[in-house]
C-alpha cells in the first residue's frame, strides 16, 4: 500500500495519479510520511497561486471554452483529492482493527476519483482541451498542513470538501442537462452518487467517534482552523444526500442554517435554490 500512496503523492505524471492499487500489505507496519510542501507534479501541472483563471459563470457554459475551463477545476479537484487521500494513508497509521477499515475505504475513494478525473480528462479532450491548459489552485491542498489526526481528515475531507461537492456536482449535472449537454451531465451525475459514499465514510466513524456529544458540535469542535461548515455546502443545498450518506437530521439542519464566511453560500441565489432542492 505505501508504495502505491507514495506514487500517488510524489508521482509527476498523470500515469502515476492513475495507478491502480497494489501490494496492499496491511500487515506491514506504517511507515509514516512528513507531509511534503506540495505534491508531486510536472511542470505542466503545478500549482499556480498568485495568477488563477476564473471559473465561468452558469449563464456561459453553453461555449466549450467555458465548459473546458469548468471541467479543467473540477479535474484539480480530483487530483487534489487523489493527492490529499494517499497522503492521509502515508501519514497515519494503521495499527488497529478500525484503522485499517478507515484506510480501505479511503483506497476505495481514491479509486472513485481517479474514475473521476479520467472522464473529465476524456470529455475536455472531445472539447478540444488538455489538463494543464489552465491555472491549477492549490486551496485543498493547504488545509492538509492543518490535519494532525484521522478525525480531523474524515472531517475536513469527507463532511466538508466531499459534501460540499454533493451541492455542486448535482448543481452541474441539472445545468448541463438542462442545455443539452447530457455527456457532461451523466458525469456529474456520477461524480454525485460516489460522493454519497465518501460522506457516508465520514459520517459512520466520526458518528462512532463522538461520544455522548451530536455529530455537529463534535464536527465543529474537530474542524481545523479556517475551514469552517460554510465550505461544507455549495451553490445549492442538497439535504437528501447527506441523509442518504448517514448524516442525521440534526446534522443536516444545522449545516443548512450556518452562515459563515464562504461568499458562495451568501450568494442571493442560493437563498432560492436552497429552500427549492432540500
Amino acid at each position: 500500500m505505501q508504495s502505491w500512496a507514495k506514487q500517488l503523492l510524489l508521482g509527476g505524471d498523470l500515469s502515476d495519479k492513475l495507478q491502480a492499487p497494489y501490494e496492499m500489505d496491511f500487515e506491514q507496519k506504517s511507515e509514516l510520511l512528513t507531509l511534503p510542501q506540495a505534491p508531486g507534479r510536472i511542470d505542466k501541472y503545478k500549482f499556480v497561486t498568485k495568477s488563477r483563471d476564473k471559473f465561468p459563470k452558469p449563464q456561459h457554459l453553453h461555449q466549450d471554452s467555458a465548459k473546458g475551463k469548468a471541467l479543467h477545476a473540477f479535474a484539480n479537484h480530483e487530483l487534489l483529492a487523489i493527492e490529499m487521500m494517499a497522503a492521509t494513508l502515508l501519514m497515519f497509521p494503521h495499527e488497529n482493527d478500525e484503522h485499517k477499515k478507515i484506510k480501505k475505504g479511503i483506497i476505495q475513494a481514491i479509486q472513485d476519483e481517479q474514475k473521476h478525473l479520467s472522464l473529465y480528462i476524456a470529455r475536455m479532450n472531445e472539447l478540444g482541451f488538455e489538463f494543464g491548459d489552465f491555472h491549477l489552485n492549490d486551496f485543498f491542498w493547504r488545509q492538509m498542513g492543518s490535519i494532525q489526526n484521522i478525525h480531523q481528515y474524515l472531517a475536513v475531507m469527507s463532511l466538508t470538501f466531499e459534501a460540499a461537492n454533493l451541492d455542486f456536482s448535482y448543481f452541474y449535472a441539472q445545468l448541463f442537462k438542462e442545455i443539452g449537454d447530457e455527456k457532461t451531465a451523466a458525469i456529474m451525475q456520477t461524480v454525485y452518487e460516489d460522493e454519497i459514499s465518501h460522506v457516508a465514510l465520514g459520517s459512520h466513524f466520526l458518528g462512532r467517534w463522538k461520544g455522548d456529544k451530536k455529530l455537529w458540535d463534535y464536527y465543529q469542535e474537530i474542524l481545523p482552523w479556517p475551514i469552517t461548515p460554510a465550505r461544507a455546502k455549495g451553490l445549492v443545498f442538497h439535504a437528501d444526500s447527506r441523509l442518504q450518506a448517514g448524516l442525521d437530521a440534526d446534522f443536516v439542519d444545522n449545516l443548512k442554517n450556518y452562515r459563515g464566511d464562504f461568499q458562495v453560500t451568501k450568494r442571493k441565489q442560493w437563498e432560492v435554490d436552497a429552500s427549492l432542492s432540500s
